[in-house]
């Protein structure tokens, strides 16, 4: 639900909903305290709030209590108060609680090992750099600049980090008032330390602290271009767009890839270099490819932070993918079966670009839609079916005990209508039809009830249809309502009710399929 202009409080209920692993929030308009409920919450990964303002309002301490909780990132919240002790949070990787207005000094107890990126800057802490920032095997990033911390210059802090081949470290103390620094201050190579704006600077001289001195920014490697072929290759054959790929084990083997662009929405690093060689290992391993396969073309860190990367699959030992290769593959991703590791975070599939293999392709899946289309039509499916499902969830469990009784069928009064101008009934034929019989291949993702599917109705319109699973635990009330919740809310960044479908086809119980166009 991130990047709209949602406003109000965050709806403390949402701890309730039993599979929760992403909560992101952030650039929005909301308001109002953090929801010390959340901290119950059973499996949550993830919360990300930052550009909101949550005037007057501390971090719970309650928070540490979600034992589950791998990312924390409430920047630029307008947070007051002291930083609660998370050191009881054991997954913790990546705490980013800058641009906010707190307090006190930063707490002493050891952080969880995994942390890789910790940003406090531009806050009021005051007091001295604790000594808990050292130990920490995996930091990529520590930034406490333009705040009132004072002392000496931390001397240890990359003393367990194995800082060789891309590894690296940046300390970013800029703007504080640390007044020493150890005479034997030596970071490794790969150690960027940044003390400009301390008084350090004007007590000390001579060429290495003059070197840190420096007003610099955080500048961690923001992407990776596209390198050029080795020159000793001849050229590939010019039909069909081969490429050489890099990581064959063939040398200058020449093959037709496919395209994939891919947006990690909220990843639990800073610098993902070190981090690519892990990235193919596991995204291989899902896509049941070899490592080789898969090469990563180019990325770039966009707001957020996100990181949008554009990679290319190739055939395994020969030019071209089989067909049914190519119909896998897209099924996998555009299907959102696979499931990155943690430290990824989750992710939202761009594009699929199938190139030379288009004209092959079977069926209306090379409907000649375009990266943008495509992208925008499963990026918006999936992002209004999560969203609406978890409003709508977070609606019923309010106004459960308000409910009325109403018939959404004209074939039974044992059900509940739905009157509501502009949104249509559409019979369940009508449905399937419009996505070949619910085919795998119309599947753009998983909402909280059931399957999304990209649909044709028979005017041409393209929607997306949510089926509910046949085991869904979502009843002929809890339809009626989110059939009217959807019909109440209209925004720039979600898709509009069109209809529902509340027929039974050959199963026992009723189809409920909420049309969003």
């Amino acid at each position: 639900m991130n990047n709209n202009s949602l406003s109000g409080k965050i709806p403390s209920e949402l701890w309730r909903i039993p599979l929760l692993l992403h909560l992101l929030v952030d650039n929005n308009n909301l308001s109002g305290p953090l929801p010390t409920e959340l901290a119950k919450s059973p499996v949550l990964k993830i919360l990300q709030a930052d550009n909101n303002n949550f005037s007057g309002s501390s971090i719970p301490s309650t928070y540490s209590n979600i034992k589950t909780l791998l990312k924390l990132s409430l920047r630029n919240c307008n947070l007051q108060g002291a930083i609660p002790d998370l050191s009881a949070i054991s997954e913790l990787g990546y705490l980013d609680l800058s641009w906010n207005k707190l307090t006190g000094p930063i707490p002493t107890n050891k952080l969880a090992p995994n942390i890789t990126t910790l940003d406090l800057s531009h806050n009021l802490l005051n007091g001295t750099v604790p000594l808990n920032f050292s130990e920490l095997p995996n930091l990529q990033l520590l930034s406490v600049e333009n705040n009132h911390l004072d002392g000496d210059v931390p001397s240890t802090i990359w003393n367990d980090i194995v800082l060789t081949g891309n590894r690296s470290l940046v300390l970013d103390f800029q703007n504080n008032y640390l007044k020493t620094i150890p005479a034997a201050f030596s970071p490794p190579q790969n150690v960027t330390v940044m003390l400009y704006g301390n008084p350090v600077c004007g007590n000390s001289s001579g060429a290495p602290i003059d070197s840190l001195c420096q007003p610099q920014s955080v500048n961690q490697q923001t992407s990776k271009q596209q390198q050029d072929s080795s020159p000793i290759c001849s050229p590939c054959p010019s039909d069909k767009n081969y490429e050489y790929n890099p990581s064959s084990p063939i040398p200058c083997f020449c093959a037709v890839p496919l395209g994939v662009g891919l947006r990690l929405k909220s990843p639990g690093i800073t610098d993902f270099n070190p981090y690519e060689g892990a990235f193919g290992d596991s995204t291989t391993s899902l896509l049941k490819l070899y490592v080789y396969q898969l090469h990563v073309e180019h990325y770039t860190w966009e707001v957020g932070p996100r990181l949008n990367m554009h990679l290319k699959l190739f055939p395994s030992n020969t030019s071209l993918f089989n067909m049914s290769e190519v119909v896998r593959l897209r099924h996998v991703l555009a299907g959102w079966e696979i499931t990155l590791p943690d430290i990824f975070g989750p992710y939202e599939l761009l594009n699929f670009t199938l190139g030379s293999y288009a004209d092959e392709y079977p069926n209306e899946a090379s409907s000649g839609l375009s990266k943008t289309a495509m992208g925008g039509i499963l990026a918006g499916a999936i992002a209004a079916a999560f969203a609406l499902s978890a409003v709508a969830t977070v609606f019923i469990m309010r106004r459960r005990s308000r409910h009325r009784s109403r018939t959404i069928s004209k074939r039974s009064l044992s059900r509940f209508s739905v009157k509501i101008d502009g949104v249509r009934c559409f019979k369940f034929e009508e449905m399937a039809r419009a996505t070949n019989n619910f085919d795998l291949l119309a599947q753009v993702g998983q909402g909280g009830y059931g399957k999304v599917y990209r649909g044709t109705l028979d005017d041409g319109e393209i929607v997306a249809i949510k089926r509910a699973h046949e085991d869904s635990l979502q009843g002929s009330k809890e339809f009626c309502t989110e059939i009217e919740l959807l019909s109440r809310l209209h925004h720039r960044n979600l898709v509009s009710l069109v209809g529902y479908c509340d027929e039974a086809d050959e199963q026992p119980r009723p189809n409920y399929l909420p049309v969003l166009g």
